[in-house]
């Protein structure tokens, strides 16, 4: 959640500033999202360069893209809020990340995936199920993880991209339905019906899955 330490109204009042370009601003309102923002990188960076790319490298250099970015915070930003415009700003620098890291190699290994977009294009099956399966690292919980792993990435290549991304926008990113609508470029009402649909159908994935059933799940 949102670092508590900056109420609504004070909030709005910086969201003000950064439209009217204060960089003193803006630096107050990034350090306010940074703990969601770092929910962002860590998921969706690729796992070939997290082991070589630090997480708070990756914000620092999305803050500085946002900075030089700052004088069309009010055109890019109109739509979706300042939140969202932060958030692109993120996934482009993760994408600028993956071009920088990735070797020739890598790219020719997975050239069905576009650099400049997540992994798996939108939310893959893969990094989904790492968000359910979390740190299971005790060797009990490490067998389970092994075993049920592949049968859960299956399962879940039978959601598509976008209920997968909506369910990971709305639980990973902890976007409220109007910030995941204008991302997706759904409606309002489009959003949450697909969110509740998507939701539905993981909850019976998970149902179905020994090892998976006892665990918490989105709700």
């Amino acid at each position: 959640m949102p670092n508590p330490a900056l109420n609504d109204s004070q909030l709005d009042d910086l969201v003000n500033k950064v439209i009217h370009g204060d960089r003193n601003a803006l630096a107050l309102v990034f350090e306010h999202y940074r703990d969601r923002l770092r929910k962002i990188v860590s998921f969706r960076l690729d796992h070939r360069v997290a082991s070589r790319v630090d997480v708070e490298d990756v914000l620092q250099e999305s803050y500085l893209n946002a900075e030089q970015r700052l004088q069309h915070v009010w055109r890019e930003a109109n739509t979706g809020g300042l939140f969202v415009w932060l958030r692109l700003i993120v996934q482009q620098t993760i994408a600028d990340v993956h071009r920088r890291h990735l070797t020739a190699q890598s790219r020719d290994a997975s050239r069905d995936r576009p650099l400049d977009a997540p992994p798996g294009g939108m939310s893959s099956a893969s990094s989904m199920a790492s968000w359910l399966l979390g740190h299971m690292t005790s060797p009990s919980q490490a067998a389970v993880r092994k075993e049920v792993s592949a049968q859960l990435e299956t399962a879940l290549n039978t959601l598509s991209e976008l209920d997968r991304e909506i369910l990971m926008l709305r639980h990973v990113e902890e976007l409220s339905n109007v910030e995941a609508s204008s991302i997706l470029g759904l409606s309002e009402q489009g959003a949450s019906a697909r969110y509740v649909r998507a939701l539905t159908r993981l909850q019976q994935i998970v149902a179905r899955i020994p090892g998976l059933a006892d665990r918490q799940t989105p709700g």
